[in-house]
């Protein structure tokens, strides 16, 4: 499996400068990026050199820094097949992370399994290579601990490559972004993103403020709820974040989560024109070489 994986990535590029979003299609026909005439130049934006990393660097495993500013070490690509997953979106080259979160993925999802709350998941991006910034899409994913996941449940077949870059995850939030779908929406969504959230190590579980405010509705007052966040976007996909692995000293924690269940005023602000419509931002420059912690530039420039 793993001479596949690696005779896979290799011949994979970076995706296109659309953000890469689970509904969006990958490619059957990627072309690499042409080389950095000056990739140790701490000017750079970090997301050009570590887009073009197609391999891990051996290395002793450490997620390096923060979950939106750091790199990676020692990445384990999760198996493209599994008995209860199947990785989607491999021309992106996003199915690494730390060996931590690759566990805690086979093992979230064996049990989702055996208990019947699912065949089994549908798993998008969790990192780079190296980690990092990415060309598109996240500005988190940098260390190799959040990891993406279907609110499709996985088939009870092996999906074909082209379907793995062609068929969409489904919308679970109606366009006007209040309530779920009921169309799609079951208590079966809630019982993944249920399992995910009670497991020890995960530390947050992020979801569309619809979604927040449907399992208010049916799950109010029980104690995984606390790690169970709204955030904008994840109407098609969950996104897992656990924590920094025990004894990893590069690793930076998150800051600890509000106290209840956030079912409170606190989800009713993702309800006003502010948060259903929020003014357009300035582009925010790109985060350089120089920016992200020193060890990352011996990770990513690491032959």
């Amino acid at each position: 499996m793993r001479a596949r994986l690696i005779g896979l990535v290799l011949a994979l590029a970076a995706a296109s400068a659309a953000p890469a979003l689970a509904q969006d299609k990958g490619t059957l026909d990627a072309k690499p990026l042409p080389p950095l005439a000056n990739p140790a130049d701490p000017g750079l934006p970090a997301k050009e050199v570590f887009g073009r990393v197609m391999t891990p660097i051996e290395a002793k495993t450490r997620s390096i820094g923060y979950y939106w500013r750091g790199c990676l070490a020692g990445a384990k690509a999760l198996p493209v097949d599994g008995e209860s997953w199947q990785v989607v979106r491999l021309s992106r080259n996003r199915m690494w992370g730390n060996p931590a979160m690759i566990a805690f993925l086979e093992r979230f999802s064996r049990k989702a399994k055996a208990e019947g709350v699912w065949n089994g998941i549908l798993v998008g991006d969790i990192s780079q290579p190296r980690g990092g910034p990415m060309l598109t899409g996240h500005a988190s994913h940098q260390v190799g601990l959040d990891a993406d996941v279907w609110l499709t449940p996985m088939p009870d077949r092996t999906l074909t490559r082209e379907e793995r870059e062609e068929m969409s995850a489904v919308n679970m939030v109606t366009e006007d972004g209040l309530s779920v779908d009921r169309s799609h929406w079951s208590e079966a969504q809630a019982g993944i993103i249920r399992a995910a959230a009670e497991e020890p190590q995960v530390d947050r579980v992020f979801v569309n403020a619809a979604i927040k405010k449907a399992l208010c509705e049916t799950h109010k007052g029980e104690p995984w709820m606390n790690r169970v966040r709204a955030y904008w976007g994840h109407n098609y996909h969950f996104h897992i974040r656990i924590n920094c692995p025990a004894g990893d000293a590069s690793c930076e924690p998150q800051e600890a989560i509000p106290p209840g269940d956030g079912c409170d005023k606190s989800l009713a602000w993702w309800f006003t024109e502010e948060a259903l419509h929020p003014a357009p931002e300035k582009a925010k420059a790109p985060l350089t070489m120089a920016q992200l912690p020193p060890e990352c530039r011996t990770v990513v420039l690491e032959k």
